[in-house]
């Protein structure tokens, strides 16, 4: 019974010194980062690949990536965590790029704008006898 409970301390402390480094969303190495200053979309795919994330309405493309370094179950840290937003022109040239640090919370201005809801807007009649009555029949194809 104590030769278990040894080898158990020992498999922790050995595991417990041992340190891993654990990354999301795209892996960019420091010379990616020394260059970022593409022309054109088809430049930044080809040295970045595919973004993150596409925004087709204002024609951006997010990339994320974050390097976290776990060196025992309750000991992690976040080395960097960056997002990188490039917006193209209708002849895909980068017009404008712009990096934001997460761990930085200062660079990353909220937005307060709210939408409206209906719902709220209604009176105790409608909100109570809404459903009620005839509905309006969505038109079918024959």
């Amino acid at each position: 019974m104590i030769k278990i409970v040894v080898y158990l301390n020992i498999i922790l402390f050995l595991y417990s010194c041992s340190s891993q480094s654990i990354y999301s969303g795209k892996i960019i190495n420091q010379e990616d980062l020394a260059n970022i200053n593409f022309k054109n979309k088809s430049t930044l795919i080809d040295k970045l690949g595919m973004p993150s994330y596409k925004d087709p309405i204002e024609n951006k493309f997010f990339y994320f990536t974050e390097k976290k370094t776990k060196k025992s179950a309750f000991n992690e840290k976040t080395d960097y965590s960056f997002v990188f937003v490039f917006e193209f022109n209708e002849n895909n040239e980068i017009i404008k790029n712009t990096v934001y640090d997460l761990q930085n919370n200062e660079d990353i201005n909220l937005i307060k704008d709210e939408t409206d809801n209906e719902i709220v807007n209604q009176g105790i009649i409608e909100k109570v006898f809404g459903g009620v009555g005839p509905q309006n029949e969505l038109p079918t194809s024959p």
